[in-house]
């Protein structure tokens, strides 16, 4: 959604995108770079903050801080203020030329837990409308996904269902409906993507907190249309005139629910193709009730995932101790994550519930199976459950399952058209632990 802010604010927003803050180089350097985002500190990035307020759901003090971004280049702002215009014309025919759209700048902008916990990192643009000057709009980049663990869950998920028997070219073209659901939002980064790109997707998204609900809408540039009710209906009726010129055909498939994720998966009957987890909080904690093998939530989740061809995609912070690493643990880190025992407990709890003793739709038993692979660059290990990965053997090793993923990677990537390669977060130099 592009967020309407009165005058005052959009003095200030004019402010933030006038220079002001140094500029950096972004696209392949500090917020990519796996030396920033294992820094220690980002004193010497410092931000402005545009959003802060006091979680109730255990988040602590929730920030949204903006940084300068510098790319799209300059000479590329009329192009996309060209594309504003046609879309405001298709939507009102005849009143194209009623007024002009501007861009004022892209940013990225960093969601934070109490001030230091990273949860989520998107770009956004900035625009007016000349004939509402007073205002400004600001619209999250769909097709940019800054965290490299974000990647990750897309490339092995995408990867992993198109390993199955599930047509995910017809999805992508609309040609059927793909049914997805994200526990945990953020900045909404992962869902915005997804229904960016894959046009037949329909994702329900649930977030706890509604704190960081408001900082995703009014501060990370999430089409606010998506906004559920309790009664599960839409928190705007109809989407405003702006919401319409970015995100038709986009935000209507998009459903975000301010709700405790055990208590959704228990209440609700859908089923899904593919469930993405990435549900930490204020402390950095992945909540036990999301990982209990004897929860209501794993037992629910089970219920809700396609018997055939289900794929489950989950965040892990990797939780092996190594203090004081140095250069060659730096090196370490990056090529091969160690998994602890916490994360072990975590992967074999939803391999046991998803798929030990899944029966198919057929009356057999499924194929399915588990594994895990560390994330480059950062801390994490994306862990996979997939009740149809296309192995038919009853043998399963490591080789069998990279060569698959890698085949398919190929294909996912050709079929999205994606701004990264699948290679990179599916390659058989990395770690894989089949659990």
């Amino acid at each position: 959604m592009w967020s309407r802010a009165g005058s005052r604010r959009c003095n200030i927003h004019r402010r933030l995108f006038s220079g002001a803050a140094r500029r950096i180089e972004d696209e392949g350097d500090w917020l990519y770079s796996p030396e920033w985002w294992g820094s220690e500190s980002e004193s010497e990035f410092n931000g402005n903050t545009v959003f802060r307020s006091v979680s109730d759901k255990g988040n602590g003090v929730i920030s949204v801080h903006a940084y300068p971004s510098s790319r799209p280049n300059k000479v590329h702002w009329p192009e996309t203020e060209k594309w504003l215009q046609q879309r405001y014309g298709e939507i009102y025919p005849g009143y194209e030329h009623s007024g002009s759209f501007k861009i004022l700048g892209y940013q990225w902008r960093v969601l934070r837990f109490n001030d230091n916990t990273r949860q989520s990192t998107v770009k956004i643009m900035a625009a007016y409308r000349d004939t509402e000057p007073g205002s400004i709009f600001i619209m999250q980049q769909a097709q940019c996904l800054a965290i490299p663990y974000v990647k990750s869950m897309v490339s092995l998920g995408l990867s992993t269902i198109a390993s199955s028997k599930y047509d995910l070219m017809a999805a992508v073209h609309g040609k059927k409906r793909m049914h997805i659901l994200c526990i945990g939002h953020g900045g909404g980064s992962l869902p915005l993507f997804l229904a960016s790109k894959i046009q037949g997707a329909e994702i329900h998204v649930v977030e706890i907190d509604p704190i960081v609900i408001s900082a995703s809408v009014q501060a990370m540039g999430f089409p606010g249309f998506s906004v559920m009710t309790p009664s599960g209906e839409r928190a705007l009726l109809e989407p405003d005139t702006i919401n319409e010129v970015m995100w038709k055909g986009i935000h209507e498939r998009l459903y975000l629910y301010e709700t405790d994720a055990e208590k959704y998966v228990v209440e609700n009957n859908n089923l899904y193709d593919i469930i993405f987890v990435d549900a930490y909080d204020g402390d950095d904690i992945f909540p036990n009730k999301l990982w209990d093998p004897h929860s209501p939530f794993l037992k629910s989740l089970s219920d809700r995932l396609h018997p055939e061809h289900g794929t489950v995609v989950v965040n892990l912070h990797a939780d092996s101790d190594i203090s004081n690493p140095s250069e060659t643990v730096s090196y370490f880190y990056q090529r091969l994550l160690p998994m602890g025992k916490y994360v072990s407990r975590v992967c074999k709890a939803y391999k046991d519930v998803l798929i030990r003793n899944k029966v198919t739709r057929g009356g057999k038993f499924g194929c399915g199976l588990g594994f895990a692979i560390s994330v480059p660059w950062v801390c994490n290990t994306s862990l996979v459950v997939s009740r149809g990965f296309g192995l038919t053997s009853g043998f399963v090793n490591r080789d069998m399952v990279m060569n698959t993923l890698v085949s398919s990677s190929v294909k996912v990537d050709h079929m999205l058209n994606l701004p990264f390669s699948c290679l990179e977060y599916i390659n058989i130099k990395r770690d894989c632990t089949l659990i």
